[in-house]
């Protein structure tokens, strides 16, 4: 069987069970997580080196000495010095180098080793936590250096479907597939896919055609995705490539959110203002990395999980 075949057969095929069938079990809002490495994670939590990490400079540790940071995003340090790991919201995060990541919601779901870095999930998925009574499960689908244009691309746009397009939907899947054996708190519970967020774009800078159609790729995106997991009024939350100055890629972002099937369902966050000074960031060269500075993926984390809020309580 090609390639080709199987991916068609792949996309053909009915959207797999949403958790258990016990009509008594309690519910689990799941948001899927998806882009590429910016959604991974780079924000830097406690590495300090002079020469690798600017003497710690924009790390977490190092923001929240700041009065006004640590009275937005002081949570995450615990009584004891040490990092909050919240226990009704869960990530799910198979990164594209080195082990299966899956537990609490804390520091290190990010696409490196070890507790020292994290990614927009961390206050994302805390204002998920707030919001809901129900616990809340991130299933994070990302990989570096991907575009929409060719890696995500989907069904929809025709060609040949993006292979990322598909693994994102086989790794939501096998998520919820392996959900009591990767969180057995959640042995029996019913899920809810209750969001989908869209963190991408510096690729499609340098992909011939992609800006311009990057609108289209996006919308026909969401709507593929919510006929394969069979979540027809899916809403959306897309964040601005902030740290890319480019109008015609964040023109993109926004037109697909204000498409007119989309109304009520769609908003776009800008980051741009998120964006902090290199001098004063862990990694200096990663423009494209936000300059793993912790603020702004705290920031972006933030505003992501206030627009999912908003889509929530429209109904």
């Amino acid at each position: 069987m090609t390639p080709l075949i199987l991916s068609l057969l792949m996309l053909t095929a009915p959207a797999c069970a949403q958790g258990t069938s016990d009509e008594g079990a309690p519910t689990i809002k799941v948001f899927l997580l998806a882009g590429q490495s910016n959604m991974e994670g780079h924000a830097v939590a406690d590495l300090d080196h002079p020469e690798h990490y600017n003497g710690g400079r924009g790390t977490l540790k190092h923001v929240l000495r700041d009065e006004a940071v640590a009275a937005d995003y002081g949570h995450w340090v615990d009584e004891d010095g040490g990092w909050t790991k919240r226990d009704d919201v869960f990530v799910s995060y198979r990164p594209e180098r080195g082990p299966m990541k899956h537990g609490p919601l804390s520091i290190g779901y990010a696409v490196h080793e070890g507790a020292h870095h994290f990614g927009p999930e961390l206050e994302f998925g805390r204002i998920m936590g707030d919001h809901f009574e129900e616990p809340v499960l991130l299933v994070k689908t990302c990989w570096g250096g991907k575009s929409l244009m060719e890696d995500f691309r989907p069904p929809s746009s025709g060609g040949e479907v993006g292979p990322f397009y598909l693994k994102m939907i086989e790794d939501y899947r096998e998520a919820i597939a392996e959900l009591g054996t990767r969180f057995p708190k959640l042995r029996g519970m019913k899920t809810e896919l209750a969001g989908f967020v869209w963190f991408q774009g510096w690729n499609d800078m340098y992909v011939d055609g992609a800006l311009e159609a990057y609108a289209e790729n996006l919308s026909n995106l969401v709507k593929d995705l919510r006929v394969e997991l069979n979540a027809p009024e899916l809403p959306f939350v897309v964040g601005q490539t902030g740290n890319a100055d480019n109008e015609a890629l964040w023109q993109g972002q926004e037109d697909a959110t204000l498409r007119p099937e989309f109304k009520g369902r769609a908003i776009y966050v800008p980051t741009r203002s998120f964006l902090r000074d290199p001098e004063r960031s862990p990694n200096k060269g990663h423009a494209h990395h936000w300059f793993g500075n912790a603020e702004s993926y705290l920031r972006v984390g933030d505003g992501l999980g206030r627009a999912m809020v908003t889509l929530q309580t429209r109904g």
